[in-house]
């Protein structure tokens, strides 16, 4: 039997959760069960509480708000141990249309793809300002360049995961999760793709996006780390190389005027050149070193996912175990109830 797990991470979601679930579908073509999970990232409007009166199948509660990556990473963890083959994440504000996740998750159940990422059309947008939009297309490059991967939309929340591809994700980030786990599908060799969505009107601020500053400080922050974590030969070896080409060429200036001049003066050149060509080739041997660490950590990530697949098994047996009891007690209960 085939499961897919809808799961929303929420944090003070109430006004909006019951719209969003509302829309949901229980059926779904190519899966035989579709489960809803709600993460509520400590939330004080009784966002589970709300959840659980319209029916969702599984509530995970944070005592206290630890930031949607964290949230995101939860829903993975608890959508796995009750035995997702699929599971597709959404927010709960109703920005997504439900009708799409047929859409979302047909190129993994063809097998095209393990992670399918659902991209909203930017431009018709029209809540989002040119600031935003330029920044979500600044992202998704620098993503698309970092991982490898062709997709146009990445800070997308919208989209689908094979389990596979969820035991393989590992989330770092506290503020946010979109960028980094494509990042790691393209380090992973995972199959990658994307699919156009629709979008619902909008509902409320992003509460991501306090001010466009923060905006813009977040997002370059999120690029560059991006960049030291996934890519740290490269990143530090072009610093490296450029502090170096600098002290190359002021060190050539002041010995073409050290020649030319009789040989006084210009002795600021040779020390900002002495500088410049200590501080390039420190961070050239930084770059080595970060390398090095770059293969620690994906052999880290290897034990990690061996660990978390086998404990992932475990969790799944005992629910399927935990199923037929339940319904063996129901067959039980049924032959009674038409023998007596």
């Amino acid at each position: 039997m085939k499961k897919l797990i809808i799961q929303i991470p929420c944090y003070n979601e109430g006004a909006t959760l019951a719209t969003t679930l509302g829309h949901l579908p229980r059926e779904v073509p190519g899966v035989d069960a579709v489960e809803w999970l709600v993460v509520d990232d400590g939330s004080t409007d009784g966002t589970a509480e709300i959840a659980r009166s319209q029916g969702v199948d599984h509530v995970v509660k944070h005592p206290k708000n630890l930031g949607l990556a964290r949230a995101f990473a939860t829903g993975l963890e608890a959508c796995l141990a009750r035995g997702a083959d699929l599971i597709v994440n959404l927010d709960g504000d109703n920005q997504y249309c439900a009708e799409c996740i047929g859409d979302l998750i047909r190129p993994i159940l063809d097998g095209r793809a393990e992670i399918v990422v659902g991209a909203r059309p930017i431009d018709g947008i029209e809540h989002f300002s040119p600031m935003k939009k330029a920044l979500q297309k600044l992202g998704s490059w620098v993503v698309r360049q970092a991982s490898g991967t062709d997709i146009p939309d990445a800070p997308s929340g919208f989209r689908a995961f094979s389990r596979e591809a969820a035991l393989r994700l590992r989330v770092y980030s506290r503020y946010t999760y979109t960028l980094e786990t494509i990042i790691q599908a393209g380090q992973h060799g995972m199959s990658i793709t994307w699919v156009p969505v629709r979008t619902n009107p909008v509902t409320r601020p992003s509460r991501l996006i306090r001010s466009i500053p923060s905006y813009i400080l977040r997002s370059l922050v999120t690029i560059v780390r991006i960049f030291v974590v996934y890519r740290p030969f490269r990143f530090f070896l072009s610093i490296g190389l450029v502090l170096a080409a600098l002290g190359t060429l002021i060190g050539v200036r002041f010995l073409w005027l050290y020649l030319t001049a009789g040989g006084s003066g210009h002795i600021q050149s040779l020390i900002l050149a002495s500088i410049l060509l200590g501080m390039g080739f420190q961070t050239i041997m930084v770059a080595f070193l970060a390398d090095l660490l770059s293969v620690n950590r994906r052999l880290a990530e290897d034990n990690c996912y061996r660990l978390r697949r086998a404990g992932a098994n475990a969790h799944r047996r005992v629910e399927d175990r935990r199923r037929r009891r339940r319904g063996a007690t129901r067959r039980t209960g049924d032959l009674l109830k038409a023998i007596g």
